[in-house]
């Protein structure tokens, strides 16, 4: 007998964290809501949402289906939803939850680590845009992410897209903790090397950072006027490069 919370669950289930009821950033040209889902499988020093997003957890009975209602008022303000987090590909009812905001008439965008390159697979065809956080090159993608084996796992979302026709960005958040000029500027070559040609550099931020010892400023770190050359340098490179923050 199936319990009675899972047959009101509607059969889709989603942890929700955190609601944007617009963000113009979040989806290049497009006017977002950002759905956040709790827990992620990264251990990232400057995570700033680790705070708030906690472990992963199990979805309250109706918790997506009162998101998706919300998403419904939101139609005329909103033509889009993102999902972010957290790491949302940790959510088997992802794809479902995508196609219910399809027929809602949004546009789907997610924001991904890429540690699950099988779930974002089945995920693509529902997706209009995606953006790759890409932390590293190779072992450093490890050693910024807290977790070994990962790089393996976000070259393979890397590939899938490529290889696809979903639009979509790499994006690095920068912590000088983790990087040196040189460093990022070697990840950007590495990715137009590979055929991707929409690229972001964040700032991270150090506020409310998972660890504390990101949270003080890194003496020697570059000024931002090199920041802003290593970019004017990157546009030959890209269609598209963008510094933010």
């Amino acid at each position: 007998m199936i319990p009675l919370q899972d047959a009101l669950a509607g059969e889709i289930r989603l942890p929700i964290a955190g609601f944007d009821a617009r963000d113009d950033h979040a989806f290049p040209g497009r006017r977002a809501a950002v759905v956040y889902l709790q827990g992620c499988p990264l251990a990232c020093g400057y995570c700033e949402t680790a705070g708030s997003m906690g472990p992963a957890r199990r979805a309250a009975p109706g918790e997506w289906q009162a998101m998706e209602a919300l998403l419904a008022t939101r139609l005329g303000e909103i033509d889009a939803v993102v999902f972010s987090g957290g790491e949302p590909t940790l959510h088997p009812d992802l794809p479902a939850a995508a196609e219910a905001c399809r027929t809602l008439g949004l546009a789907v965008g997610l924001h991904t680590a890429g540690p699950y390159p099988e779930r974002l697979e089945a995920l693509l065809p529902g997706l209009d845009w995606v953006a790759l956080d890409t932390k590293g090159r190779g072992a450093d993608f490890d050693r910024i992410s807290g977790r070994p084996g990962i790089w393996r796992r976000h070259a393979r979302s890397l590939s899938l897209l490529l290889e696809g026709d979903t639009p979509f960005e790499c994006r690095t958040t920068v912590h000088w903790r983790d990087f040196t000029l040189e460093e990022l500027e070697r990840l950007a070559m590495t990715l137009a090397d590979c055929g991707v040609s929409h690229y972001a550099i964040q700032l991270a931020r150090r506020e409310r950072c998972l660890d504390p010892g990101y949270c003080t400023p890194v003496e020697g770190a570059p000024p931002r006027e090199a920041l802003e050359a290593l970019v004017r340098r990157l546009r030959r490179h890209f269609e598209h490069v963008e510094l933010r923050g």
